[in-house]
């Protein structure tokens, strides 16, 4: 019987493989995109006369519009599926990174709006994104590898940093910050025409033979989700009254609290991070965008490995909370590390702890996989899109918060105790708070 299964497993295609690396090459660039403005963001504030608290509120833009539209995108993820509400979401996202380029031909207050308001549309543009992340994982991944797939896509964010932070910053350096968004805009558009022909569902996708597809689908990936209208079991979308069963949800609360405080680390590295080393560092924008490259690669190698380990401690043990909490508490708490910046001098070991609290902070990333494991089989987009809705509102607040520390400190020794703080919340919301990880029911009546 070993050899029968040993057999069909060689002959199962590995569609699901070439579909979580599109997943991974989208949110490299997605990530990318945000940090064009982190990157450019010295030379721009010279050229428009910003001061950090303008610069924290132009920062935060992204955030209002991305957090705004989450809860929209979701349920256009559930009512069209995630091919082309992403496709489009793709192109669109890029179309104005590129135009972020043109304000530079701008002067005084109106170059502020303009920019302002691109970042909000970029946000807007880049808000369904990893709810259909979230929801084509669960549509192609069995329980039992969900954990590796979403930690690998998820880690992408770093992995944009590690490859594009060095070239945005010779850009900026050699050619001038404008060509940052043109260039980063263009590479998007071609990411969003590569997806149009290569994303799929289960159900639907060319190269998937029926030994990968009864393999996933035994292991409990939901292959209807992204099915045609006709065959999927909803018709209209989701209700909206699931936002409430999901909202006073115990489990559902942790996880969303968690991703805040997450996230606020990740804010920290997409905005203000570039800006400490330079100012507080005493590095050039070129050696910043190098510099960034380790902590990120850290992130990423943290990244792919706290997947692996949950995915390992599932296996094992057959418990879900245990799996996918012990990475998450685990990493924050080494996150925490980033305190430590406060109280070493050489460039070495400010970038080495900055290296370990990302580490820790990949490591713990796996809110992604919770959501997948989490979500009701009837509102994938929409539980993704309310928990991206609170775990991005720091977004908005990590921006602001760090820029009136700057502002009224001159330093960024508040600002690092202040992130170190989140991480300490977030495992203490896994621990105390969501009990229990398992798939939502709802009331559908």
């Amino acid at each position: 019987m070993s050899t029968v299964t040993a057999a069909v497993a060689v002959r199962r295609s590995r569609v699901r493989l070439l579909i979580v690396a599109m997943l991974f090459l989208v949110t490299t660039v997605n990530y990318a995109d945000r940090a064009t403005l982190s990157i450019a963001g010295t030379a721009l504030a010279k050229e428009l006369n910003l001061d950090p608290i303008a610069m924290g509120y132009i920062f935060s833009a992204f955030g209002w519009s991305y957090v705004a539209a989450q809860v929209p995108g979701g349920w256009l993820l559930d009512r069209f599926g995630s091919k082309w509400v992403y496709a489009f979401g793709i192109l669109i996202w890029s179309l104005f990174t590129v135009m972020q380029g043109f304000v530079g031909f701008l002067s005084g207050g109106a170059a502020v709006v303009v920019l302002f308001l691109l970042r909000l549309l970029v946000g807007f543009a880049e808000a369904p994104s990893f709810p259909a992340n979230a929801r084509i994982v669960a549509a192609w991944f069995p329980g039992n590898e969900r954990g590796t797939a979403s930690a690998f896509f998820n880690s992408g964010q770093y992995f944009a940093t590690v490859i594009f932070a060095p070239l945005m910053g010779w850009i900026a350096h050699d050619f001038g910050w404008r060509n940052v968004f043109y260039v980063m805009g263009s590479l998007g558009i071609l990411v969003g025409l590569i997806w149009i022909r290569t994303i799929y569902g289960p159900k639907d996708h060319p190269g998937i033979n029926e030994a990968e597809f009864d393999y996933i689908k035994d292991g409990g990936a939901l292959v209807e989700l992204d099915a045609p209208k006709d065959e999927r079991e909803t018709n209209n979308g989701p209700k909206w009254n699931y936002i409430g069963q999901l909202l006073s949800n115990r489990m559902m609360l942790g996880v969303y609290l968690g991703q805040f405080c997450i996230n606020t680390l990740t804010y920290f590295f997409l905005t203000w991070f570039p800006v400490y080393l330079v100012k507080e560092r005493g590095l050039s924008i070129l050696q910043a965008g190098f510099v960034a490259t380790l902590p990120a690669l850290c992130g990423f190698i943290g990244g792919v490995l706290g997947g692996v380990i949950s995915d390992a401690i599932l296996r094992k043990t057959g418990s879900l909370t245990l799996a996918r909490k012990t990475p998450i508490v685990g990493g924050m708490l080494l996150s925490m590390s980033i305190i430590a910046c406060n109280y070493v001098d050489g460039q070495a070991l400010v970038i080495g702890f900055m290296a370990l609290a990302f580490f820790g902070k990949g490591i713990g990333a796996l809110g992604w996989a919770v959501v997948s494991d989490t979500s009701p089989r009837e509102a994938g987009g929409l539980s993704g899109g309310l928990f991206n809705t609170c775990g991005n509102l720091s977004s908005i607040t990590t921006p602001i918060i760090i820029g009136y520390i700057l502002a009224a400190t001159g330093s960024f020794a508040g600002a690092l105790v202040f992130v170190g703080a989140n991480a300490l919340v977030a495992a203490f919301a896994y621990l105390v708070i969501v009990g229990k990880i398992e798939r939502v029911k709802l009331r559908t009546a």
